[in-house]
């Protein structure tokens, strides 16, 4: 005999807080941990200032349907005053409060304006976020005990300012606090990948002075030892097909010094780095290659293989081999890969300058590849976003770019796609976006 069927459901009660009426979003849970999938898809982007333009990234993104979730790498909002990093010099929307943001009122009043972006809102109602701060949620470049815009004597204690931008940050974005009160944890979808979410800014040592020979120092650290050795662990015991890291600035080494200087400034203005010349950005793994050493020597020695850094920060796209020695590369071989996403907003190469695209980057691009031949691709110019493609074949990033970060209607194109098959730690073209 059959059974009729149920009678249909009325729709739940829309989301209420005092008079205030939320629209019903929806989410998506992670599998079973030992569900066979054949696909994972993620919106991937960072680095998203205000005042530099609006959030269109997130409208395409809201619109594709076939996310899994939003993986959000770091600098969701940023913490200067109004006018000093915006889109070329020119203030798209100001930021609130103007001033430079340094108490808790500060951090939630510019998280709650953030949040009034309707693109911004839609992404949120459609998919799950899964995010990771960088500095700009604190203060530019950050660690921990400082950061490089922070001056104590006017602005309070370091120490009382990161507590207030990290408790806005946990009320006001979709992430629970997690290991030590921080963002880095791990999620697994099934067996085909696990994620592995870091804090690279919580537990650091100060960034190394150039010159001093101290990137190399054993007493310095990116992780901090209870995170690496987490890591390290998570990273041996998964049995999964694909380890994937949310990884906030770049792993990958890449050498400066053999830029000429019309190309090296602009660079070195971007990244943070002296006008004269370095041979590395101090702010990333490269400052601190005693814990990359660690983590590539651990990949290495113990067979793990399909691992992919997942990157932001520094406001252009990149795919690249991580070789576990840089200097004897490719004969050293790729003990993983990396895909460094570029800015939703904030000012790349070619805003610095007030040049237009390509003016510079293209031959800057083709210097560092030959510096760097581990380095496939380098975008320095473009606004987007990424697509990334998970199967059990091959783990692919599909890069999409913004035809003006300053209109609020900017249409979105397909630039690039690499991708690295499984068991391959190599990095290669892919013809077209995956469908």
């Amino acid at each position: 005999m059959r059974h009729p069927p149920p009678p249909p459901q009325p729709p739940a009660p829309a989301p209420t807080a005092a008079r205030a009426v939320s629209p019903t979003g929806r989410t998506r849970t992670t599998p079973a941990t030992d569900a066979a999938l054949s696909r994972l898809r993620f919106g991937v982007a960072s680095c998203a200032n205000w005042e530099g333009g609006y959030f269109s990234a997130y409208r395409h993104l809201a619109a594709r349907g076939d996310l899994d979730a939003f993986l959000f790498l770091g600098d969701y909002i940023y913490e200067y005053k109004t006018g000093e990093f915006c889109a070329r010099g020119t203030v798209v929307r100001p930021h609130a409060p103007t001033h430079e943001i340094v108490t808790l009122a500060d951090y939630r009043t510019r998280h709650g304006q953030y949040k009034t972006d309707d693109d911004l809102q839609d992404l949120h109602a459609k998919l799950p976020t899964i995010a990771i701060w960088d500095d700009h949620e604190f203060a530019n470049d950050a660690w921990s005990g400082g950061a490089e815009n922070h001056t104590p004597g006017t602005e309070g204690a370091w120490a009382d300012r990161m507590a207030a931008a990290k408790q806005a940050y946990f009320e006001w974005m979709p992430v629970r606090p997690s290991i030590a009160g921080t963002t880095y944890r791990r999620l697994r979808y099934g067996k085909l990948a696990d994620l592995h979410l870091m804090d690279q800014r919580s537990f650091r040592s100060q960034q190394a002075k150039t010159g001093s020979g101290a990137v190399d120092s054993a007493d310095r650290t990116l992780t901090g030892r209870a995170q690496l050795d987490w890591l390290k662990a998570g990273l041996s015991a998964s049995d999964t097909t694909w380890r994937l890291i949310g990884n906030e600035v770049m792993i990958s080494p890449v050498a400066f010094l053999s830029l000429p200087d019309y190309l090296l400034r602009p660079l070195a203005k971007l990244l943070g780095l002296p006008g004269e010349g370095v041979a590395v950005n101090p702010d990333q793994w490269d400052g601190y290659t005693h814990d990359r050493r660690e983590l590539l020597g651990h990949l290495k020695t113990n067979g793990i293989t399909n691992t992919v850094f997942l990157t932001g920060d520094i406001h252009s796209a990149w795919a690249a081999d991580v070789p576990n020695e840089a200097a004897t590369y490719p004969l050293s071989g790729s003990v993983a890969t990396e895909f460094v996403v570029t800015s939703v907003t904030s000012d790349n190469v070619d805003d610095l300058l007030k040049v237009a695209p390509q003016t510079v980057s293209l031959a800057a691009g083709t210097a560092i590849k030959a510096a760097n031949p581990h380095v496939k691709w380098v975008d320095l110019d473009s606004h987007g976003y990424g697509v990334l493609d998970i199967t059990p074949e091959q783990t692919q990033m599909d890069y999409y770019v913004l035809s003006d970060r300053t209109r609020k209607d900017a249409t979105s194109s397909w630039s690039r796609s690499y991708r690295t098959r499984t068991g391959t730690q190599r990095i290669e073209r892919a013809n077209a976006p995956i469908a």
